[in-house]
């Protein structure tokens, strides 16, 4: 995207901005390198010495948050390794330039000692401020207590039974590094790995299941509060058999993650779970793999290779096994598609996986340096973004 960012003055004063979730146009005011105030324009305001900045009715949002996210540069998070920590920082940086302030690096399943491994390097890592990077807000852990029937390109030999016992061999000493679980509730009829995992403070989420949407509630019951990239590695909705997503939608305490790359669900689905759920518990993540920024072409994924076309990632059998493309890409594509708002399709990214982390979203005390601006042509419905401050 373009680099044409300000420099980094004090004090601006961002007017006729949209935001997502306020109505009309806007006026933020920055101060000391934070956003200080948010006013609508018709608030009279006292001039004061700022720079002005008049975004015309441009979008301004907070950088992505991605929750689900494998690797990138060719680097799998699942491989990493202590000699990986500068790669590490070079994929925070890369990520930043990708528009993510702050992202879960997502260990799908693979052996103990791997998972132990990758939460060791992730648990010892030091961010950097200069350059700006983003930043990990903890760790996704997709797997192992998943279901073989829905599997998808897990592999097979590292799936494991959903018990307590299991998960303390899984996450050890690193409860405090792990945030999300994806897990397949009916594994657990019992509810005790779910209850464990809450006690916690990790985020359950469902997927990789065959769960009906009696077993779906059971665990929501329990404390689940989320769903794996919807639609992909569940059951279908059916008009007999509504399962787990169905379940999720219908429940106002559910958020449901899903991508948005025209491969993995189609475009008239999502329209439908958008019109489903017009207010909240839906979010963008990309479930980007490890060849994130790199060439489309053949790359290894564990012990297996992956063939990347057009962003999109399968295996040597035609098994869709994720994609390459950036979150913000998901949010020009919602856009492109039409299924939904400029607005709602930004907040998507950036506001509600801030919601499901508890995080503060755009508001007073959030730094200058995460502010993005977006652009949007409704002729054509491309949608472009920057980073509007130059701010380390």
């Amino acid at each position: 995207m373009s680099t044409a960012q300000l420099p980094p003055l004090n004090q601006y004063r961002i007017e006729n901005a949209r935001l997502p979730g306020y109505t009309g146009l806007q006026r933020v005011r920055i101060d000391d390198g934070v956003v200080k105030t948010i006013q609508s324009m018709t608030t009279p305001y006292l001039t004061r010495t700022e720079e002005r900045l008049d975004l015309a009715g441009d979008w301004l949002s907070l950088g992505g948050i991605d929750l689900q996210i494998n690797g990138a540069l060719g680097l799998a998070f699942p491989d990493l390794l202590a000699c990986h920590q500068s790669q590490l920082q070079e994929i925070c940086q890369f990520l930043w330039q990708q528009g993510i302030d702050g992202f879960l690096p997502t260990l799908v399943t693979t052996s103990m000692r791997k998972f132990q491994q990758a939460l060791a390097i992730l648990t010892d890592h030091q961010p950097s401020h200069s350059p700006p990077q983003a930043h990990i807000l903890g760790v996704h852990l997709e797997g192992p207590c998943l279901n073989a029937e829905k599997r998808g390109a897990h592999p097979p030999e590292f799936l494991q039974p959903l018990a307590i016992e299991t998960l303390h061999q899984v996450i050890g000493e690193y409860t405090d590094q792990v945030t999300v679980v994806t897990l397949a509730p009916e594994l657990d009829p019992s509810g005790t790995a779910v209850a464990w995992l809450r006690s916690q403070d990790i985020i359950v989420s469902l997927g990789h299941s065959q769960a009906t949407a009696a077993e779906a509630n059971r665990a929501f019951e329990q404390g689940a509060t989320m769903v794996t990239h919807a639609f992909n590695a569940m059951p279908s909705l059916h008009h007999r058999q509504p399962g787990l997503l169905a379940a999720a939608l219908m429940h106002h305490q559910v958020w449901c993650g899903f991508i948005a790359d025209g491969q993995h669900v189609d475009p008239l689905m999502l329209q439908l779970i958008l019109q489903a759920s017009p207010d909240q518990g839906l979010f963008l993540v990309s479930d980007a793999l490890a060849p994130l920024g790199l060439a489309d072409g053949s790359y290894p994924w564990d012990s297996r290779q992956i063939e990347v076309k057009a962003g999109t990632a399968r295996l040597a059998n035609g098994t869709l096994s994720g994609t390459t493309l950036s979150l913000l890409a998901g949010v020009q594509n919602l856009v492109r598609w039409n299924v939904c708002s400029v607005g709602r399709a930004i907040a998507l990214a950036t506001e509600a996986p801030r919601q499901v982390l508890g995080l503060q979203g755009l508001g007073p005390g959030q730094p200058a340096s995460h502010l993005l601006r977006w652009g949007h042509d409704s002729s054509t419905q491309e949608l472009t973004w920057q980073r509007l401050f130059a701010y380390a």
